[in-house]
């Protein structure tokens, strides 16, 4: 059987963590009754923790990380899927517990795949990936909520990161006034490309300094960082103000007070990729394709690798040294 490549994070018995490119056959793969040949994969914050040792995420080595991918069919045990159909499969188990997208050939149980949506291509399928879909999660619950563009400008942290880019440039698009805070003032530029009217830094946002209210500034906030940042932003949503969470960058404690919810009416919405059911995850793919499609962002939001460069970038996003999005070519 011929064999194809894939990287491989293994800890070996004397303890030593590896983490580099292999030869593998279909055989080795997880079970799943999908067998698709990956075109694309991309690199997210999970993924750099998952190449970490010691990481609470995996329980078992050897694994082949990447939590999203898109491609198409080769082989499949499911009649709702059939060869050559192009499909997108993110979050689950992927790239944690079942190998995952930084492989020319993944296994994935059918209950986990979307089949690709018209208007998008697969490459586009990966741009937004994992990312984009939490920022589109983001930004359609706030709207089932009752946020509109006339409510008033919107906050977007950690906008030069994967969530936020993309928060920022979908937003724009649906007409928000987008306020976008970035601990990279270098990025300004970048940001005000992909649609936010104002670039604040993440002391603007937070100065170290926890007030239970403060003055009312945004109707809404798409927040992938969470920690004291989260506190303080929750303290500056206008009345009935909302905001969406999706990420722990910043830590995974929120020293809040109940002030904001009770005088203001405010709410926090928790924000799930992983779990999201299939329903919900088909009209947010959907939405992706449609009415939150930031084509004219994309170029500036992508950069493209191959499984070499994998190493380097993991490290990268884990630094908070990578911008936007970054896709990994695989066909």
């Amino acid at each position: 059987m011929s064999t194809f490549a894939a990287y491989q994070i293994s800890r070996l018995d004397n303890g030593e963590f590896k983490a580099g490119i292999e030869d593998f056959q279909k055989d080795d793969l997880s079970k799943g009754d999908v067998l698709i040949k990956v075109h694309y994969s991309s690199v997210n914050y999970k993924d750099g923790m998952v190449s970490t040792p010691d990481n609470p995420l995996v329980k078992d080595y050897p694994i082949i990380p990447g939590i999203d991918l898109a491609g198409v069919v080769e082989k499949s045990n499911d009649p709702q899927f059939k060869e050559g159909d192009e499909v997108i499969a993110t979050s689950y188990e992927i790239g944690v517990n079942h190998h995952g997208g930084y492989s020319e050939y993944a296994n994935i149980p059918s209950e986990w795949i979307v089949p690709l949506p018209e208007g998008i291509s697969l490459e586009q399928a990966m741009i937004y990936g994992t990312a984009g879909f939490t920022a589109a999660l983001s930004i359609h619950r706030l709207e089932a909520g009752g946020l509109t563009p006339e409510d008033g400008p919107v906050l977007v942290t950690g906008a030069s990161g994967g969530v936020g880019s993309m928060a920022v440039a979908m937003l724009a698009k649906r007409g928000y006034t987008v306020e976008a805070s970035t601990g990279s003032q270098e990025h300004e530029e970048y940001l005000k490309r992909l649609g936010a009217q104002k670039v604040i830094s993440r002391e603007d946002v937070y100065d170290g300094k926890l007030k239970p209210v403060q003055s009312e500034r945004w109707a809404a906030a798409v927040d992938p960082v969470g920690g004291e940042q989260l506190a303080s932003l929750l303290g500056q949503l206008k009345y009935q103000g909302a905001a969406a969470v999706s990420g722990l960058t910043g830590g995974t404690k929120v020293p809040a007070q109940v002030y904001p919810f009770i005088l203001r009416g405010i709410s926090l919405i928790g924000i799930d990729s992983v779990n999201c059911p299939m329903p919900l995850r088909k009209k947010i793919w959907n939405r992706l394709a449609e009415d939150l499609k930031t084509t004219d962002a994309f170029e500036d939001i992508k950069s493209v690798i191959r499984l070499e460069d994998l190493t380097d970038t993991l490290q990268s996003i884990l630094q908070g040294n990578t911008r936007g999005r970054v896709i990994v070519e695989l066909k």
